[in-house]
């Protein structure tokens, strides 16, 4: 595997997920393997295919549900330092983050309110960019789609306040892909068609593929 650095240090990988409520985002995970995966369910909501419950759970120690920023990077944290046999962790959505964090801090008002918003989510995506080299951290996170300055239609990931929008969240990643529902199937597309879906050169052989986790990250295995 090539190994991505950030000043001279190995780090691990971050892959986006974005599309409408849906689109096949969090049933996508289906064929990742319970062994060596842990879902944070920053929804709450729960996963999107029969039997998750027995694959996902407390017991097995690879599911929680939390929307509180804090808490996604403390797990996040202890499974880079501690738990080794986890080589995939994924934050279902990364909205949710955002909203809940959002709504509890409603009633404050100033812009002091949105530059923490801001920095609580950036905080998390940049810190997993340090992890080691063999954990991928999925983010799944919601569409939103508008004209942009040319007059066309634009695709990105759906942010809360003008601070995110300014970062671009997808800066961050290694690899982003747009989840749509095409004629009743699901797939991913693999490089921009009026979004900001991006993946490494050469690593998908078109610009639709099914929407299977598991295929993505072997695909991926050698960026």
């Amino acid at each position: 595997m090539l190994e991505s650095e950030i000043g001279g240090k190995s780090m691990s990988k971050l892959i986006g997920i974005m599309g409408e409520s849906g689109a096949g985002k969090t049933t996508s995970l289906r064929t990742l393997d319970p062994a060596t995966t842990y879902i944070i369910d920053a929804d709450k909501k729960g996963l999107s295919w029969k039997g998750w419950k027995q694959q996902y759970n407390n017991e097995n120690r690879n599911y929680m549900a939390t929307d509180n920023p804090a808490t996604i990077r403390s797990i996040l944290k202890n499974i880079n330092d501690k738990a080794p046999h986890v080589k995939v962790v994924v934050v279902d959505t990364l909205n949710g983050v955002m909203v809940a964090d959002e709504m509890r801090r409603s009633k404050e008002k100033g812009f002091d309110k949105w530059q923490d918003l801001a920095q609580c989510v950036w905080e998390t995506v940049d810190d997993a960019l340090t992890y080691r080299d063999d954990l991928t951290v999925v983010f799944i996170c919601h569409s939103q789609t508008e004209i942009n300055d040319s007059g066309y239609l634009w695709t990105r990931i759906k942010t809360s306040g003008k601070k995110l929008d300014k970062i671009v969240l997808e800066s961050k990643f290694n690899t982003v892909l747009l989840a749509k529902c095409v004629d009743g199937k699901h797939i991913f597309e693999t490089q921009s068609n009026f979004s900001t879906a991006k993946s490494p050169l050469g690593a998908f052989e078109s610009k639709e593929i099914d929407n299977n986790m598991a295929d993505v990250l072997k695909a991926l295995d050698e960026f």
